[in-house]
């Protein structure tokens, strides 16, 4: 049946149909859907309705509507200290923004109607700074806060005659300006992740084809996998791009940079899955079409299973309560099906057309045609010596000395993810974005200048009923609190009152996360002790650092959630694919091992070589779901090798040969993929770099250890117990098999 449905999707004139359907499919959706990069929502939510610091914010807004908005701060900085010039500029800038508000602008400081010797006030101390806040709606678009960004600096160079946003923060004789809390943050970390979408694809194609070209010296089997890719991201980007558009799921920038990555990467490794076979065949079979019917029947179950196990890892990620996991879910596992769809049926069909052209100029051809075209030639037939290969010698290693392989290959996994116990992860919003981002500029300039909390304020508001507890007191003694300024009452309760908090340091930081249920606990305690009933349901936090807090919360739940159902969706997979409980939990068990080894190196070289401090929260379940996934393809295409060559060959000769022939494929997939991920690590976004190095790391060592060396090597001392609880009567071991 199997070989039936080659000979339907890639036969003498199917494979025409085939090509021309796809083409026609690609053209019918790209014309009538739109793109998903046009359905992007840059500043979609993360938490869900039901957070605290959401509900806290709703009520902001309603009850303090003076307090909302989003906040964009104008950071005035000379090094040399402001001057009464830039005092005046300072005023212009004002009265201009008021007498022409900007799209969706609230509320604005009056300080054009300040004499300079009161304004000089509102500067630092050193008098070097001035920080100029700007409030704008709370449902503003980013394009929108991009537009007035670019108005207020339109605003400033042309009432200075100069460009004070280009200055350098240390120059002491000038003028600099940078525009920095949410609203510059925001708008900053859209334009690195819009920047970076043209890029990564541009890097992405060229370092999947150079490989290609290097691994394989074909120029017609380079662009193969890229045609394949092609076709499948030019189906997926439409599909997504209207389910976005029926409201059905949202997109954002980093999903859609990750998953061009993960199609391109994975997407060239069932390609070459396919193309090896047929490679292999060509070598025994003269009728092309014959050889790939061979290789459709030995392939395709296991793309379609290493696909399936990558798809049902990622649509894992719905269950997910954090709103950056949840949105990662359908557009990597769709691109992933399509690709796996592709590789199946488009490929073939390329492959069936070019036929053994495709391998151009280095053509395989059976013995009997080397011997021939040999003859023709008047030169003698070398038949090639496979044991000279050095998968080979790997193979024969395995089957030799499996106890060393295991305990050396135990040993250094174990080593390098000893060190994932001593990572620190941060949910700092600002460290992940690059030192000389104007945002991040003018953040530094704040914290030198002023308290660092006043980025960022923690709001905190208390229904006192009526009673007089010492709120702001209570408030002032948490660790790290700088000062908490008079409280506002509510627009329509006076019982309701609203505190701002200031912190003496970076408001994204862990360390400040920290004091949000301290912060909860002394507003509870201060109520508590006037005797308001219920004192738990009567505080409310909100703000960025409030924010980060149920971030990291939601994060927290989300691991202790995704990762067993991935682990325990795939264990299922390969139990129904492998039917041994044996084999799945040892091809389970190293691909743990690998990433925990992954995270620990990947910890080492950030840390003690990039002078990272701490990685992103978010990051460990990223590179778990992917190299969880992308391990399991790998373990599963050499293991599917062993199956089946054990119904006719020894076990051991079997893992020999299993390892020997997928090698060189598994080999060049891995450093592609590994490749493909390693350019995130080029981008400006810090979170992007630590998920790329980290995944890549990762599946360079399931390419280079565990699947070549663990996994075959466990099989080796197992022997006939890899298969339990199925009952198989294993081919004895030759003489010759069993001194080696």
């Amino acid at each position: 049946m199997i070989e039936k449905l080659a000979g339907i999707i890639a036969g003498p004139r199917t494979k025409w149909i085939t090509l021309v359907a796809w083409i026609v499919i690609a053209a019918l959706l790209s014309v009538f859907l739109p793109a998903v990069g046009d359905k992007e929502e840059s500043n979609a939510p993360n938490l869900e309705s039901d957070s605290p610091s959401v509900i806290a914010e709703q009520l902001i807004k309603d009850k303090f509507p003076s307090s909302s908005g989003i906040p964009a701060l104008v950071v005035w900085h000379r090094d040399g200290g402001l001057t009464e010039e830039d005092f005046s500029l300072i005023q212009k800038t004002t009265q201009t923004l008021i007498d022409k508000p900007l799209k969706e602008q609230g509320e604005v400081v009056p300080l054009h109607q300040m004499p300079v010797p009161a304004l000089q006030k509102f500067a630092s101390e050193d008098g070097t700074t001035l920080v100029q806040p700007i409030s704008f709606g709370e449902q503003t678009e980013t394009e929108i806060l991009k537009e007035n960004i670019e108005t207020i600096k339109g605003i400033i160079n042309d009432a200075s005659g100069q460009n004070p946003f280009e200055v350098a923060v240390d120059d002491s004789s000038a003028l600099s300006v940078r525009v920095s809390g949410p609203v510059g943050i925001s708008v900053d970390a859209t334009d690195l992740f819009k920047g970076a979408d043209v890029s990564l694809l541009i890097a992405t194609v060229l370092i999947v084809l150079i490989l290609l070209l290097l691994i394989y010296r074909s120029p017609i089997l380079a662009i193969i996998p890229l045609i394949g890719v092609g076709f499948a991201y030019a189906v997926t980007s439409p599909l997504l791009g209207w389910m976005a558009g029926e409201g059905w799921i949202t997109v954002d920038a980093q999903a859609i940079s990750i998953m061009t990555v993960l199609l391109f990467g994975a997407g060239t490794d069932y390609c070459l899955f396919f193309i090896s076979h047929f490679r292999q065949e060509l070598t025994r079979e003269s009728d092309k079409m014959a050889a790939l019917k061979r290789s459709f029947k030995d392939a395709s179950g296991a793309i379609a299973m290493s696909g399936f196990t990558v798809v049902l890892s990622l649509i894992a990620l719905l269950a997910a309560k954090y709103g950056a996991y949840d949105r990662f879910a359908v557009p990597f596992s769709l691109s992933i099906l399509v690709m796996g769809i592709a590789s199946l049926t488009l490929v073939p069909a390329l492959l069936s057309i070019i036929g053994r052209a495709s391998f151009f100029p280095f053509i395989p051809r059976t013995e009997f045609m080397e011997q021939a075209r040999a003859g023709k030639k008047g030169k003698p037939y070398r038949k090639p010596n496979a044991e000279k290969k050095f998968s080979s010698k790997i193979g024969n290693l395995v089957i030799a000395k499996p106890w060393m392989v295991v305990i050396s290959s135990v040993v250094v996994l174990g080593i390098l993810a000893s060190f994932s116990s001593q990572i620190k992860f941060t949910y700092d919003l600002l460290s992940s974005f690059p030192k000389d981002m104007p945002s991040r500029e003018g953040f530094e300039l704040i914290s030198k200048s002023f308290t660092p909390g006043d980025l960022a304020p923690i709001t905190v508001v208390a229904q006192t009923e009526g009673s007089a507890p010492d709120l702001a007191g209570k408030l002032a003694e948490v660790p790290l609190v700088d000062h908490v300024q008079e409280p506002q009452p509510s627009i329509d309760d006076p019982n309701l009152l609203s505190y701002k908090v200031i912190l003496n340091t970076n408001p994204y930081s862990s360390e400040a996360m920290d004091t949000i249920p301290l912060l909860h606990e002394a507003a509870e305690a201060a109520l508590a002790g006037v005797n308001v009933a219920d004192a738990d349901q009567k505080v409310w936090i909100g703000g960025q650092t409030a924010t980060q807090y149920d971030s990291k919360v939601l994060t927290d739940h989300d691991n202790s959630v995704i990762i067993p159902l991935v682990i325990g969706l795939i264990m299922i997979l390969l139990l129904a694919y492998l039917r041994s409980i044996t084999a799945t939990l040892y091809l389970i068990g190293t691909v743990l091992l690998s990433f925990a080894a992954a995270l620990g190196l990947g910890w080492f070289i950030l840390h003690y070589f990039m002078g990272v401090d701490a990685i992103q929260g978010a990051i460990p379940l990223y590179a778990f779901v992917f190299l969880i996934a992308l391990g399991e393809d790998y373990n599963i295409f050499m293991i599917s090798s062993i199956w089946q060559k054990r119904k006719i060959m020894p076990l051991k000769q079997a893992i020999k040969e299993g390892v020997s022939e997928t090698g060189g494929v598994i080999t060049s997939a891995g450093l592609i993929l590994a490749a493909t991920f390693s350019v995130l690590a080029t981008l400006p976004i810090q979170v992007l770099v630590q998920f790329g190095l980290i995944t890549a790391i990762g599946v360079l060592m399931d390419t280079f250890i565990v699947r070549p060396f663990l996994v075959p090597a466990i099989t080796t001392l197992l022997g006939k117990k890899a298969f339990w609880p199925a009952k198989v009567e294993l081919i004895e071991e030759s003489k010759q098999s069993s001194k080696g």
